[in-house]
């Protein structure tokens, strides 16, 4: 493992650390539990079985890899995205969607909830990152993880970063029923202004 990929490797082990110590210092300051995947329909509950295992396994996977335990021998997505430009570019979005990431989740305040429960959310956040994205915290984790993969490019990481992705849309579709069945018609001016992932409606 070169110095850049530890560094970014070493960012997105802080981040998962940190995403955890916010929500447990959340959770107890607001006196409720914030974890709401076990309560939600069953596909909140696969899509929440997927993103865990998506970061879980993103996590173990650069090690594997660089203790020389990758069973792909000639990984076809590492022989041609290996290199100092892939990894450049995955540090700074390693960096950025980390920063983004967790600004927004600190940003969410006492409606920070991980999954989404009819009667069991906060108020709506529209400032900040949230005034300009819905979802600037998935935002953030899809750029980490996009970026990790750039780091440390493979056949397993692409996977990894393609299942995130599904169980992050799948999860949104989720909550933004449960917001507009909890919220009425606040949420559905907030939708109305600002898009699902990024930018807002002219």
């Amino acid at each position: 493992m070169s110095h850049l990929e530890g560094v970014s490797y070493t960012i997105f082990a802080v981040y998962l650390l940190c995403f955890l110590a916010l929500s447990a210092v959340a959770g107890k300051q607001a006196g409720r539990r914030i974890w709401l995947f076990g309560e939600g329909t069953a596909s909140q509950r696969v899509s929440a079985v997927l993103l865990v295992v998506s970061f879980a396994l993103s996590a173990v996977w650069p090690i594997v890899h660089a203790l020389g335990l990758d069973p792909i021998i000639g990984d076809p997505v590492h022989r041609v995205l290996d290199g100092i430009v892939a990894d450049l570019i995955g540090h700074f979005l390693v960096g950025a969607g980390a920063l983004i990431a967790m600004m927004s989740q600190m940003h969410m305040g006492e409606s920070w909830r991980i999954g989404a429960a009819e009667g069991q959310v906060g108020e709506i956040v529209d400032t900040g990152p949230f005034a300009i994205s819905r979802n600037p915290v998935f935002v953030g984790q899809l750029m980490l993880l996009t970026g990790l993969f750039l780091v440390f490019p493979g056949v397993v990481q692409a996977i990894l970063l393609m299942v995130l992705f599904m169980a992050i849309n799948a999860q949104v579709r989720v909550e933004e029923r449960v917001l507009a069945a909890t919220l009425g018609e606040p949420y559905g001016a907030y939708k109305k202004r600002v898009r699902r992932w990024l930018g807002t409606v002219g």
